[in-house]
C-alpha cells in the first residue's frame, strides 16, 4: 500500500476507534489486504492494535490470522499472548503449519507448551510440534509439511485427477514424484503434465536431476540454493531422501530479509531481534556486552597512545590530528568488511579465491591512502604551516588504510574458518586494529621525525 493511502486508512481507523464505530471499523479492515493490515497494526499503539486485532479475528478469523502472519512471528505472538491456549489453538488452525510454528515459538514458554499439548490431540495438530523439533533457522523449521506428491506409478491423467481433488495444496508449479517408500525420485512441471497424453507414465516425463535440501540445512544456504537456481519452491528431504516438506519462494524472501537484517545488526554488534520498539531493558541487555568488549579494546588503543606522551607533549599538534588517521582507517575497514562479509554470505568468497580479493582490497587501500593522505597533508600544511606534519599524516594514513584493507579481508575469512559468525565478531577486532595501528603509525612517525616538527610553545 502506498504510504499516502496507508496514512489515510490509518487516520480513519484511529478516528473510528475513538468514535466506537465498530461496524464501520470492521467494514474498513475487511477491505484491506493482509499485508496492508499488518502495516496498519504495526502503526497503531499497543492498546489500539490489540483492540483492532481482537475485533478483526472475531468477525473474520482467517483474515485476522493472515494479517498476524504478515506482521511477523514476534509481533504476532505478542498479540496472542493474552489469550487462552484453547483460543490460540483455534486461531492458529487458520495458518499453514510453518507459520503457526513460527508464532508459537515466540509465545511464553508455559503458554507455548500448553498450546502444543492441546494441538497434539487434534488430527493434524502434530505437524506444528514436529516442525518445532527441528533446530532454529533450518529448512525443517520453515518448510510446509503439507506437500503435494505423486506416485511414480501414476499416469499423467491420474495425476491431474489427484491434483483436482486436492484442495489444500500450497503451490503446484512443481509436482514432486515419490516411490512406494516416499523417497523423492523426480519432479514434473505443471506445464509438462498438461501437454502430454493422459496415458503417459510420470516416469517418462519426470526430471530426475532435481535440486533438494536436507531438513537440517541452514535456512541461509536454502535461500542461496533457491536464488542460484531461480526456483519457485524447493523440496525438503530427510537423511533417507524421503520427502518431508516444501519451502516456497515467499518463505525464502522472508529468510533473505531476516538474514540481511541480522548481518547488518551484527556488523554493529547488535542482536538480530533488537527492534525500534523493543523494551529498553531488553535492548540494554542485548547491546551492553559488545559495548563492554569495545571498551576493553579502546583501552588497548589508549595504552598505545600513553607510550608517546613525551612526543605529544613536545608536538601538541600530533594530538589534534591523531583521531583523523584512526577514524579514516576505521571507515575504510568498514567498507572492506561490508564487501567481504557480503561475499562470504553469498558464497562468492572462500579461502581458495581469497588471495585475489586480498590483493584487490590492498590495492584499493593504497589508492585510498594516497588520495586521502595527500588531501589531508595539504590541509595540515595550509592550516598549521608544517609540511613535515602533513607528510607524516599522509604516510600514517596510507599505512593504516592498507592495514584496514588486509584486516577487513582476512579477519572475517579467518573467523568463518573457525566457525564463528564473521558479521558478529569482525568489527570488534578490526576497530581495535585500525585504532592501534593508526595511533602507532602516526605517533611513531612523529617520534622518528620529531626534530623536523614545530615544537609546542
Amino acid at each position: 500500500m502506498p504510504q499516502r493511502k496507508l496514512d489515510v486508512v490509518l487516520d480513519s481507523v484511529k478516528r473510528l476507534q475513538r468514535m466506537g464505530a465498530t461496524a464501520n471499523l470492521v467494514n474498513l479492515l475487511q477491505k484491506q489486504h493482509p499485508a496492508d493490515l499488518a502495516q496498519l497494526l504495526s502503526e497503531l499503539p499497543d492498546k489500539d492494535r490489540q483492540s483492532a486485532f481482537s475485533l478483526l479475528v472475531e468477525r473474520s478469523s482467517r483474515l485476522g490470522m493472515e494479517a498476524l502472519s504478515e506482521l511477523g512471528p514476534e509481533a504476532g505472538a505478542a498479540l496472542l499472548a493474552g489469550r487462552s491456549p484453547e483460543e490460540i489453538v483455534k486461531l492458529t488452525q487458520e495458518l499453514a503449519s510453518d507459520d503457526a510454528a513460527a508464532i508459537i515459538d515466540y509465545l511464553p514458554e508455559e503458554l507455548a507448551a500448553a498450546v502444543l499439548e492441546l494441538m497434539q490431540k487434534r488430527p493434524t495438530g502434530g505437524e506444528v510440534g514436529d516442525l518445532l523439533e527441528y533446530k532454529e533457522q533450518t529448512a525443517g523449521r520453515i518448510m510446509n509439511p503439507k506437500v503435494f506428491a505423486l506416485s511414480e506409478d501414476m499416469t499423467a491423467g491420474e495425476a491431474i485427477i489427484a491434483l483436482q481433488e486436492s484442495r489444500d495444496v500450497e503451490m503446484v508449479f512443481y509436482l514432486y514424484v515419490i516411490d512406494a517408500r516416499r523417497h523423492l525420485v523426480g519432479v514434473v512441471s505443471l506445464r509438462r503434465l498438461l501437454l502430454v497424453p493422459p496415458s503417459t507414465p510420470l516416469k517418462r516425463i519426470m526430471t530426475t536431476d532435481l535440486i533438494s535440501v536436507r531438513a537440517d540445512m541452514d535456512q541461509e544456504e536454502v535461500a542461496r540454493q533457491v536464488a542460484s537456481y531461480n526456483l519457485l519452491a524447493i523440496p525438503v528431504v530427510d537423511e533417507e531422501n524421503k520427502l518431508v516438506g516444501v519451502i516456497t519462494v515467499d518463505d525464502i524472501i522472508d529468510v533473505i530479509k531476516d538474514e540481511a537484517t541480522e548481518d547488518v545488526y551484527r556488523l554493529a554488534g547488535l542482536a538480530g531481534d533488537d527492534r525500534v520498539f523493543t523494551r529498553p531493558t531488553d535492548s540494554l541487555r542485548k547491546r551492553l556486552p559488545w559495548l563492554i568488549v569495545n571498551l576493553a579494546t579502546a583501552f588497548l588503543a589508549a595504552l598505545v597512545v600513553s607510550q608517546f606522551e613525551g612526543t605529544i607533549a613536545t608536538v601538541t599538534a600530533l594530538a589534534v590530528f591523531m583521531p583523523v588517521v584512526a577514524g579514516m582507517g576505521g571507515n575504510a575497514a568498514t567498507q572492506t568488511l561490508t564487501v567481504i562479509v557480503r561475499g562470504i554470505a553469498l558464497g562468492e568468497l572462500t579461502w581458495s579465491n581469497s588471495r585475489k580479493a586480498l590483493f584487490k582490497e590492498a590495492l584499493v587501500g593504497v589508492g585510498n591512502g594516497v588520495a586521502c593522505g595527500v588531501l589531508g597533508a595539504a590541509v595540515v600544511w595550509v592550516t598549521q604551516g608544517d609540511k613535515w606534519l602533513g607528510g607524516i599524516l599522509a604516510m600514517a594514513m596510507i599505512i593504516n588504510m592498507v592495514i584496514a584493507a588486509v584486516a577487513g579481508t582476512l579477519i572475517p575469512l579467518s573467523l568463518r574458518a573457525l566457525k564463528v559468525d564473521p558479521a558478529l565478531a569482525s568489527s570488534v577486532f578490526i576497530t581495535t586494529l585500525t585504532d592501534v595501528f593508526g595511533f602507532l603509525s602516526f605517533l611513531g612517525l612523529g617520534t622518528v621525525f620529531i626534530r623536523y616538527l614545530q615544537r609546542a610553545g
